[in-house]
């Protein structure tokens, strides 16, 4: 049974705190977490992140980005992450993550790509995608529950 859901990025300030606070939102009765592989430890979440979450009624402004350690996986029943070559990573990085690492935009057959230092709209297009998949996750979810 999945209770709790790790998303991860790289820098841990733009995809996976969006994505984290999309599907709590969603799944108010999950342990939802989020990480980076590269992230900016303690940095605030970009400001058009920030901007675009709070237009669609969720508040992100108290994250701060943390780095991706084995205690995360571990603990993790399911790893979302935004793109394949971070899928790939983790499970080399922590091979008891086999299995329960996969990519957010999986149903959608697509990486999610980085808006980092991109436009709003690049902002906007990436969060389009974010809630795709955390839409198809979260009924997925639920119908294990």
């Amino acid at each position: 049974m999945i209770r709790s859901i790790l998303t991860v990025c790289i820098g841990n300030i733009c995809r996976s705190p969006m994505a984290a606070g999309l599907l709590r939102a969603r799944l108010p009765k999950y342990q939802i977490l989020s990480a980076g592989l590269g992230a900016l430890s303690g940095m605030p979440p970009d400001q058009l992140a920030r901007e675009l979450m709070h237009e669609r009624g969720i508040d992100i402004d108290a994250h701060r980005a943390i780095q991706l350690g084995a205690l995360h996986c571990s603990s993790a029943d399911m790893i979302l992450v935004m793109d394949t070559e971070q899928k790939r990573t983790i499970e080399q990085r922590y091979r008891s993550t086999r299995g329960k690492v996969f990519r957010l935009g999986e149903f959608q057959g697509l990486d999610i790509f980085d808006p980092y230092r991109g436009t709003r709209a690049d902002f906007e297009r990436c969060l389009e995608l974010i809630a795709l998949g955390v839409d198809e996750w979260a009924e997925r979810i639920k119908l294990t529950a």
